[in-house]
């Protein structure tokens, strides 16, 4: 990773997906129990909603400034956390070894995002979920154009960042299955902006 995408671009995330959408942070998280594993664990703004039901945390993140960031909220919270890696395409954990995977606008920014999504199926245990919010692709053509247009350029911006991906077909196509799924705007322009929040899970 280069100096922006390492130490600028954490900073500017931890801001912008700070205090706006603590509460969308608090409804992904909830109902998670024991041994979890999160993406893109940046710099710990999911720590202070994990229920106590979880018993561990496995964190896997690129950016060594974003767990500098997260020194405080690593020493308040109850849940031990363990780096275990910096690539979501590869993940260093076992098969069927976590009860959940926990990635909250992250898959945006993966360049094999549907490895990364395989990696996800291969380390749930059966009957296991993968919690997510992410941006992705508007439903809406015009603007899903404009989306196609744009990603070459923003990606350069924001750390290779994907405003097209259709998170939910990613997702199915990865062999989970699709619980629940709710699809809004989140504010500002929807080529951006435009969310899809849920729970996948693995089968028994």
């Amino acid at each position: 990773m280069g100096f922006y995408d390492d130490q600028v671009l954490p900073r500017f995330i931890d801001l912008a997906l700070g205090r706006p959408v603590e509460t969308t942070r608090a409804r992904v998280v909830s109902g998670l129990t024991g041994e979890v594993l999160e993406i893109g664990f940046g710099s710990g703004r999911n720590l202070p909603h994990l229920p106590p039901q979880v018993t561990r945390l496995l964190a896997v993140e690129p950016a060594v400034v974003g767990r500098r960031l997260a020194a405080g909220r690593l020493a308040a919270t109850a849940v031990p956390v363990e780096f275990v890696g910096d690539d979501g395409q590869r993940l260093p954990v076992p098969d069927t070894s976590v009860d959940h995977v926990l990635v909250t606008w992250t898959l945006c920014t993966i360049p094999d995002v549907e490895r990364a999504l395989g990696e996800v199926h291969r380390v749930l245990r059966p009957g296991g979920t993968l919690h997510f919010v992410e941006h992705g692709r508007s439903p809406r053509p015009g603007v899903a154009r404009w989306q196609d247009r744009l990603t070459p350029l923003w990606g350069r911006c924001f750390g290779g960042c994907h405003l097209n991906r259709p998170v939910d077909r990613l997702i199915e196509n990865a062999g989970l299955t699709l619980d629940t799924i709710e699809t809004y705007r989140m504010g500002g322009p929807e080529f951006f902006g435009f969310a899809y929040e849920g729970i996948a899970s693995k089968a028994d």
